[in-house]
């Protein structure tokens, strides 16, 4: 695997999920893997479980780590071509790349959805310029619009709770006072579709996502619809897909807050989230603090999910 950024760079998802819990069962079994090699992360965005999760990851594998916040401590970059660069930017992405490349022998990226450009943002602006030019297997660690880590250890964690074969998994919208990117919406739909699950996504008219994400999904509007008879109910917020309100808030509507009473609605689900959380905006202390909340397993999943990608890059060998 040369590069991780989507759902069909994993292969066959059933695979990968029994990967997953061997690894899980044997985290060291695999130490000699990363021997003498390095990995680099680099982030333009904030991270917690991100950070943490993959460096914990890739020493399990006996790597080497370099850490680089590239708005802390780096210099400015400049991503755009043809630009006059006598502003507050002092490099260019195409010479900082190659340089960075020449450190390590795995890149991993976090950088965010502007929600300026809707055509920059969907084209991986930031990400695709690393798999171009560092010469180096890159993976994602959260891009513009997708977050395939945080879907994998996802459904590890549906994978380790369900009790049928193919649950009912809703993923609901739910109100934020900032505006947020559709990247862990879009990989969650995308991914849970993959898995064969029966997919739900409910939001709010105007908040439908990029259909190419949720084909196979059915896009219902009415949540309370959504949840009934549910198994999994996944809550985020996320900004507007379509033009010409690409990511803007529309709509804070508290009547979507998963509460206890929305959650009576379903089949007893488990709650989940990526986390960061706004308590009491987008859940309630109750439920996700209730007995059927996953979400600090399913945040220790990141880890796990984390080394397998960096298990198979360094098992296929390495430019």
């Amino acid at each position: 695997m040369k590069k991780f950024t989507d759902v069909s760079d994993i292969g066959l998802l059933d695979l990968a999920v029994k990967e997953a819990l061997e690894v899980k069962n044997n985290r060291f079994g695999y130490k000699g893997l990363g021997r003498d090699k390095t990995l680099l992360m680099i982030f333009f965005n904030n991270s917690l479980r991100t950070r943490l999760s993959t460096q914990k990851a890739a020493m399990n594998l006996g790597m080497n780590v370099i850490v680089l916040d590239v708005n802390q401590g780096a210099w400015k970059l400049e991503t755009e071509r043809g630009v006059i660069m006598d502003g507050d930017k002092s490099e260019h992405l195409l010479e900082a790349i190659p340089v960075m490349g020449s450190f390590c022998d795995v890149i991993g990226v976090r950088s965010f959805a502007s929600l300026e450009s809707k055509e920059d943002d969907y084209n991986e602006k930031v990400l695709s310029q690393f798999i171009k030019y560092s010469g180096k297997p890159v993976f994602s660690m959260e891009a513009a619009t997708g977050h395939p880590l945080q879907a994998f250890a996802d459904i590890i964690t549906i994978e380790e709770h369900k009790t049928k074969a193919r649950p009912k998994v809703v993923l609901t919208w739910a109100p934020h006072p900032r505006a947020l990117p559709q990247a862990v919406p879009n990989s969650f739909a995308q991914w849970t579709v993959a898995a064969g699950y029966d997919v739900v996504v409910a939001n709010p008219e105007g908040y439908d996502l990029d259909p190419r994400f949720t084909a196979g999904a059915t896009v219902v509007h009415n949540q309370d619809e959504a949840l009934s008879d549910a198994d999994f109910v996944y809550a985020k917020n996320w900004s507007a897909y379509d033009d010409p309100g690409y990511g803007k808030i529309l709509s804070r509507d508290p009547s979507w807050t998963v509460t206890a009473d929305k959650m009576a609605l379903t089949d007893d689900a488990f709650f989940m989230h990526c986390l960061p959380v706004r308590r009491n905006v987008i859940v309630t202390d109750d439920v996700i603090e209730g007995p059927r909340s996953l979400v600090i397993p399913e945040a220790a999943n990141r880890e796990i999910s984390a080394q397998v990608v960096l298990k198979r890059i360094l098992e296929s060998g390495m430019p």
